[in-house]
Parts: structure tokens; C-alpha cells; sequence
């Protein structure tokens, strides 16, 4: 999948460190979401694993009852990592200036992007910078809603239906080294005066992925 310069042009060109240098310690996804993305760590996930929590926040959203060997977190506000708990250690990067990451070939046994893709300018290359740390026929799961801040997504991102949204993240990492093992959309739902009643909430899109290159 090639991108043009309009695909990734968006509306705020100002250096994303401005726009991310105060910390914001608050949900961006509903609780409906997380739940939902909770249970399906819990289904691909595994103790002893080494996770890599890639554009992470306050926040992992893993399970409390599992055990990882460790959580590698990545994101663009230090104070936001500093607060989480899930964190063995982070680094502080914009992948949007340089995709090339600090960590080891084949270091890593699951990969994690939630609400992080939408503002990536440079996927393809994050895709496969991702193929090089992670092992071999290992995870990358990428999670999203139709929530983002706009003036910071590139335009093949706003301006793309749910699902072509789902295609475009398909489209690089199958170009990139990943094969699609599955795809979740979904409708959540919020419940709502005490539990009396329920609306809709944010959709749950999910696309889980293994890696299909050997870095041996």
C-alpha cells in the first residue's frame, strides 16, 4: 500500500511534542471499550510474555491477572508513563520523526497499539520497524474506535469509513511483513442510570496479526 503526501498531511502540522506536552489523565476510549479490550488481551495474551505497549499513555488496559516477564511502554509524554503501573520501562519517542526503535531484534513476544494508529504518518515504516523486534509468528494487535484528535490525524484517516479504516491497517501490515489472523468489529454497549438501561457506545475495532518475517 503506497501513501501520498495528501494521505498523510493533516491539520495541525505543528511539532507533535507541543501538542502532547501536558498530560491528560483521562479515559479517551469508553469504559464499554476498555472492558472489551481487557477480555481480548486476555484471550491472546499470555504469563512470561514480553509486551510491548506501543504510543501508551496512564494507562495499558492489560489484565490485572497476568503476570508479563515484562511491559516495554512507548508514548510521547513522560509524566503520563511515569504513572504507569504496568510499566517495566519506557522510552519517550516520535515515530512520526523516526520510526527506528530502541529495542533488540526479536525481543519481543506480543505488540500493542490502541487509539495510537490513527496518527501515524509513516505506518508502512512502523510496520515493519515492528517486524524486526518482534519474534517470529508472534502478535501485534492494533485497537481503535472512531474517536481521535482530529487536527492530528492524517487524512487517510479522517477522511476514510470505518471500513476502510479497517482496510487501510490491513493494507500495510500485510505489505510490511504480517499476515491478518483476525479481525473484530464490533458495537459495545454502555450501561446506563444504575444499570437499568443500556446505548450504544464506542465501536470496537481490533485487527490481530503474526509476524510472517524471520530475523534470524
Amino acid at each position: 500500500m503506497k501513501l501520498s503526501i495528501n494521505d498523510r498531511a493533516k491539520v495541525d502540522v505543528a511539532d507533535d511534542k507541543i501538542f502532547y506536552q501536558q498530560p491528560r489523565y483521562v479515559h479517551h476510549i469508553s469504559e464499554s471499550f476498555r472492558k472489551r479490550l481487557t477480555n481480548l488481551y486476555s484471550t491472546y495474551l499470555h504469563k512470561h510474555q514480553v509486551i510491548l505497549d506501543l504510543m501508551s499513555s496512564w494507562v495499558s488496559h492489560l489484565p490485572t491477572d497476568i503476570k508479563f516477564k515484562k511491559v516495554i511502554g512507548h508514548g510521547m509524554n513522560e509524566a503520563e508513563l511515569i504513572t504507569n503501573q504496568r510499566l517495566d520501562r519506557f522510552w519517550i519517542q516520535n515515530l512520526n520523526h523516526s520510526q527506528n526503535m530502541p529495542i533488540e531484534n526479536s525481543s519481543i513476544d506480543a505488540g500493542l497499539i490502541v487509539a495510537g494508529w490513527q496518527y501515524l504518518q509513516y505506518p508502512e515504516k512502523v510496520a515493519l520497524e515492528l517486524s524486526r523486534i518482534i519474534k517470529t509468528d508472534s502478535l501485534l494487535i492494533i485497537s481503535f474506535t472512531n474517536r481521535a484528535f482530529w487536527t492530528k490525524a492524517p487524512n487517510i484517516w479522517t477522511y476514510s469509513s470505518e471500513d476502510r479504516r479497517i482496510e487501510y491497517v490491513t493494507g500495510v501490515l500485510m505489505s510490511n511483513g504480517w499476515r491478518i489472523e483476525k479481525i473484530f468489529s464490533e458495537k459495545t454497549q454502555e450501561r446506563k442510570l444504575f444499570g437499568i438501561y443500556t446505548e450504544e457506545s464506542d465501536p470496537f475495532f481490533s485487527v490481530i496479526a503474526r509476524n510472517n518475517k524471520s530475523n534470524n
